[in-house]
């Protein structure tokens, strides 16, 4: 394992090479009412290999690639 944060998410889509959309949800507790909520963030994640949509992936922090790009692909889970 590698430096910076890691985490799990699934293949939206690969409408470019070597680049792939990845959506993380995350739950967590608002902090006042207590009400469990999600929040989802996609990002742009850079791959080698191509990765069918709707695969789930563990991706890891990385220098920045290009503007967007500052995650890879760690394994396909």
């Amino acid at each position: 394992m590698g430096r910076g944060k890691t985490l799990i998410g699934h293949v939206l889509g690969q409408k470019t090479p070597k680049t792939v959309v990845v959506l993380v949800e995350t739950i967590y507790r608002h902090p006042k009412y207590g009400k469990i909520l999600r929040k989802r963030k996609k990002y742009l994640v850079h791959s080698e290999e191509k990765i069918a949509e709707g695969k789930k992936v563990v991706i890891r922090e990385t220098r920045p690639i290009s503007k967007r790009k500052h995650f890879e692909v760690e394994k396909v889970l």
